[in-house]
């Protein structure tokens, strides 16, 4: 993994600013993000899972990756032409409002499936039955846990790696795990339940800004 560019990099600094309790956590966000850069560089996508709040940080980080964050995401002129051939009407509003994603899967968002599988087969392999489904080798398994020991999130790890794609972890100061099986775990410096959460959110945040910038700055 290489630097950070400037441009990037300012984001970082921008968060430690508003969140010094982070510092520590700077050379792994980093490395975390760069992870993310090469899997989107490669047209690959980002699984994410978590359980309770951390199950609605999933949604939120895809919600911020699907669609703008900050900055204007116009489909290219060329996909443009071809939406109005189809369909002048139509193809003209598509053209206007479609916006480019960086693709994300929360994997706590299929209802029907995941409730099949707790059903039928295991409860604690959920997300790993959705990641074998979804994942193709390129792509990152972001899991968020604050103790970094949810058994269904270290399920899905080993078939992550099983897979050939890489881990990225957000948890708390223990790490637990899932620290020790990602390939880059950020660490938050708290323990609590929710002080873990109220943490996480600034440093999901801070990557997709640098992931917009990259790709579409």
């Amino acid at each position: 993994m290489g630097n950070l560019e400037p441009y990037l990099e300012k984001h970082i600094d921008s968060l430690m600013e508003r969140y010094p309790v982070l510092e520590g956590c700077r050379k792994d966000l980093a490395s975390a993000y760069l992870i993310m850069e090469e899997c989107y560089g490669h047209d690959g996508k980002l699984l994410i899972a978590g359980n309770g709040g951390s199950a609605a940080d999933s949604e939120h980080i895809a919600g911020e990756l699907m669609k703008r964050f900050r900055t204007p995401r116009p489909v290219p002129p060329g996909f443009a032409v071809k939406l109005r051939s189809i369909d002048p009407v139509r193809g003209e509003g598509l053209a206007r409002n479609l916006e480019r994603s960086l693709m994300a899967i929360p994997l706590v968002a299929h209802e029907a499936l995941s409730t099949a599988y707790i059903n039928d087969v295991d409860g604690l392999g959920v997300f790993a039955q959705q990641l074998y489904g979804f994942g193709r080798p390129g792509d990152v398994f972001l899991g968020i846990s604050t103790s970094g020991n949810s058994r269904n999130i270290m399920s899905a790890v080993i078939v992550a790696k099983a897979l050939g794609i890489k881990v990225v972890g957000l948890t708390g100061a223990d790490g637990g795990e899932l620290a020790a099986a990602a390939d880059v775990a950020v660490r938050v410096p708290e323990t609590e339940t929710y002080m873990v959460q109220e943490l996480h959110l600034p440093v999901y945040h801070c990557w997709c800004m640098m992931l917009e910038d990259r790709f579409f700055g």
